[in-house]
């Protein structure tokens, strides 16, 4: 069983074989991820070694110390944290060997095709048609059976499609039964004919978010994931995940939003006030115990797939943000109202703490939509943490097709 010592020595070796101040970044992760050592937990061959989740620290700590360059994760954060465990769990082996390296390495980026204008909450209710041409017919479960789905609708709010070649996408093939039970779950190629991204300008004043429309989009039967009909299984696995990728961060004491804040209180003197020191003071042990409940739920993951603990975390990041960022804006007093950029941009990526106050106040705004509304999530921690009765649910064992939109 690879141990740390047998990780400090294989990363070393990796080291020896491709010094990071003479080898080009992209060479440098590729020979990472052929050596096992860019997720140890993955299987050999697919840039792990089968060892312990946890011994990822390991490694990580002798490439920072060595100066090797990283995968610049922020950038790539949908392909790690929810196409990569989905692609792992769900993919046949040509798809894992297709897809994970270059999505490690962020050669190629992810996007995120679940949410529509009418489904958002109630994501099961999506819309969105992929139809069977050739092959097995469209109610068939046999893998690999050939032909095309044609798809057909409209997704919004994903993140990164300007900048993505490839998409998670659930789509509906079988509107004849009840809704969670006729998605199907696909791999979409970006750059194909009929798939127009369009930017929604947001609050920030940036476009990090857009809407994707989806005109006759043709996919091979070869990049679906799973069974036909049995997408929104494997959509879960999408979903807990990016509940904890979001939620569950690893960052060090006063990372996150708490560390400008805590920073502005100490430097300057001038603005402090008892009222806003007992809320500080709230607020930094809230987002200390956050920040260790992460830390547990993650070594929670060591022994197996992400649960609802997620969504609890993710709401927390949610609250938290949303009253320190006011908190920091209120502080500040009248330069809290001064706004840094408001240029139309379409950004890599979400950067909370290198911007100004008034960016983290508005951006932190979407954290309670984002990645699950904090409404669903609530319901997700009553009935799968505490076991709290259901909600009624009047459409579960109507067809699709049949149900009021």
């Amino acid at each position: 069983m690879t141990d740390a010592a047998e990780l400090r020595r294989r990363t070393q070796e990796l080291l020896a074989a491709h010094p990071p101040s003479e080898t080009g970044r992209l060479d440098f992760l590729r020979a990472r991820f052929d050596a096992g050592l860019a997720w140890v937990h993955y299987p050999e061959g697919l840039g792990g070694l089968g060892a312990p989740r946890t011994l990822q620290a390991v490694v990580d700590a002798e490439l920072e110390d060595a100066g090797a360059p990283d995968n610049d994760p922020r950038r790539i954060g949908i392909g790690l944290g929810m196409a990569a465990p989905t692609i792992l769990g769900f993919g046949t082996e040509e798809q894992k060997r297709r897809f994970l390296r270059p999505l490690w390495v962020g050669e190629e980026v992810w996007c995120q095709l679940f949410s529509e204008p009418g489904a958002g909450s109630d994501l099961a209710a999506l819309g969105t048609r992929a139809v069977r041409e050739g092959g097995a017919s469209s109610g068939s479960s046999e893998a690999g059976s050939g032909g095309d789905w044609v798809v057909n609708g409209q997704k919004v709010w994903t993140s990164s499609a300007h900048l993505a070649r490839w998409a998670i996408l659930i789509a509906r093939t079988e509107p004849d039964v009840p809704k969670h039970r006729g998605i199907t779950y696909f791999i979409c190629d970006m750059t194909d004919p009929g798939v127009e991204v369009r930017p929604l300008r947001q609050i920030t004043g940036e476009a990090e978010f857009n809407e994707v429309f989806l005109t006759d989009v043709r996919i091979p039967d070869s990049r679906r994931l799973g069974e036909i009909g049995d997408g929104w299984r494997v959509a879960q696995t999408t979903l807990m995940n990016e509940r904890v990728s979001i939620g569950g961060m690893r960052i060090p004491r006063e990372g996150g939003m708490i560390g400008p804040v805590s920073h502005t209180w100490r430097e300057r003197p001038e603005l402090r006030t008892h009222d806003l020191h007992q809320r500080l003071l709230k607020l930094w042990v809230e987002a200390e115990v956050a920040r260790l409940t992460g830390e547990r739920l993650r070594q929670q993951l060591v022994a197996g797939q992400p649960g609802p603990e997620g969504s609890g975390m993710k709401l927390a990041f949610a609250r938290l943000n949303q009253e320190i960022s006011g908190l920091e804006v209120e502080l500040l007093g009248e330069e809290g109202l001064l706004y840094e950029d408001w240029t139309m941009r379409r950004p890599e990526l979400v950067d909370f703490t290198g911007r100004d106050a008034g960016y983290r106040y508005l951006r932190s705004k979407g954290n309670s939509i984002e990645g699950g509304t904090s409404e669903v999530l609530l319901n997700i921690v009553a009935e799968r943490v505490l076991g709290l009765p259901s909600e009624p649910r009047t459409d579960k064992d109507v067809a699709w097709k049949d149900l009021a939109r």
